[in-house]
């Protein structure tokens, strides 16, 4: 293989994990979570509150703002924990703990939000955001799975070489 490619063009190391790597797979998964996430939020929105889309779609993207800057932080530092593990792989728990940790860090900067927005109280936001957060637990834990197995593992997670 490698006479077919010019000199110029250098081949990835022989350890290079496969899949896709770095800031690419951060932007891809981000970009292709949130237009995902965005739909679903403005339809659930929309029918939790008998509001229209319109007006549910501007906290959708609100809500997909905030989650895209805590979905970076947050991936982050998983990452990095996961990296230091002894066990790799991502087992059940691991995504279900994944999972747990995103959706219930949004809740505290979603729920306030979705109580000013649509002038409730931060019990009946709470309450209210109660339907979109068992979606999104199951959406993020499924979401996760299909990315992995479409782009391959992150590298945090293959065994190390």
């Amino acid at each position: 293989m490698s006479s077919l490619l010019p000199p110029s063009v250098p081949l990835p190391p022989a350890s290079a994990p496969p899949g896709l790597q770095g800031p690419w797979r951060r932007v891809i998964y981000v970009t292709l979570y949130e237009l995902i996430a965005i739909g679903a939020a403005t339809v659930g929105l929309a029918q939790l509150t008998g509001q229209g889309a319109g007006h549910s779609s501007v906290v959708a993207a609100a809500a997909s703002a905030i989650a895209v800057v805590w979905n970076i932080v947050f991936n982050w530092a998983f990452e990095r924990w996961e990296s230091r593990q002894a066990v790799r792989g991502r087992s059940v728990a691991r995504r279900a703990a994944h999972a747990i940790g995103f959706e219930g860090g949004l809740v505290f900067t979603l729920v306030p939000l979705f109580a000013w927005w649509f002038g409730i109280s931060l019990w009946q936001a709470f309450v209210m955001d109660l339907g979109l957060i068992v979606f999104f637990l199951c959406y993020t834990f499924v979401f996760n799975w299909v990315f992995d197995r479409v782009f391959g593992l992150p590298a945090s997670a293959l065994q190390a070489v």
